[in-house]
């Protein structure tokens, strides 16, 4: 009978828009399905239900207190790669993550690279979740509460950063706009407040062969070119596109 009530149950949250895969997840974790089922159809994010995701791979646990990793995120992680394998050959890199969130990019970066991280964020809640997922995965990265780079003084080989870049008036999903942190979202300067602020104070973490790679809004690639002309000087920028072919990927390069 109880089975009987979880396949149904499991075709009701099919049925509002989420996979076979998820829909089972979340039933295997459930405390009260129904209660779960209710909070689903007020645009509650699946994932924060479940508890965890996967990215890259890797098992990423999530709260309210950090955004939800993402696909486009994930070709981030893999694009930096190639380049760091392309420019570092095998030297050991060391990376800075910028608004780590989650960790997830400095799990997977680590799990992928001969590398030192160092990850901050301003949100002492998202550190102690980025913090919970580094040891779950059996990583060793250097977590610090910072506001952006204010409080790093040594130099990186690799810069990542996925900050905040949506705009006050840009549409977002509802179940976004409710649930994930906005402190992670949004941004000034119509999304480019926090690039501007990270180009501005770069210089003093960067060696001088480098590269830095930012998520960024599929709009905002020429605004995004301009700051990093403006404070870096001439220098090799390289924007990439997603699997919906949007500029997604920004990578700049000093070899």
């Amino acid at each position: 009978m109880k089975e009987c009530v979880w396949e149904s149950m499991k075709e009701k949250i099919v049925n509002l828009g989420f996979s076979d895969r998820e829909a089972q997840e979340l039933i295997n974790v459930s405390k009260n399905i129904e209660e779960d089922y209710k909070r689903l159809l007020n645009k509650y994010p699946i994932q924060y239900l479940i508890g965890y995701v996967d990215f890259y791979g890797y098992k990423i646990f999530v709260n309210d207190s950090v955004l939800i990793p993402r696909y486009e995120t994930e070709f981030l992680v893999e694009k930096l790669i190639k380049y760091i394998k392309k420019y570092y050959k095998s030297e050991k890199v060391n990376i800075l993550d910028i608004g780590t969130g989650s960790g997830c990019i400095s799990i997977a970066l680590q799990k992928m690279l001969d590398c030192n991280i160092t990850a901050v964020d301003i949100s002492q809640d998202a550190l102690k979740i980025a913090k919970k997922n580094s040891k779950y995965n059996n990583c060793n990265i250097k977590f610090i509460k910072s506001d952006l780079n204010d409080k790093i003084s040594e130099k990186f080989d690799i810069i990542v950063s996925n900050p905040p870049y949506i705009s006050y008036d840009e549409e977002v999903m509802e179940s976004v706009k409710l649930y994930e942190p906005s402190l992670a979202l949004y941004a000034d300067s119509n999304g480019l407040y926090y690039y501007e602020k990270i180009l501005q104070n770069i210089s003093k973490n960067l060696k001088n062969k480098f590269i830095i790679a930012f998520e960024i809004g599929y709009k905002q690639a020429e605004s995004i070119k301009n700051l990093i002309y403006k404070y870096l000087g001439s220098i090799k920028v390289i924007v990439k596109n997603d699997l919906s072919n949007k500029n997604r990927y920004i990578f700049i390069i000093n070899e």
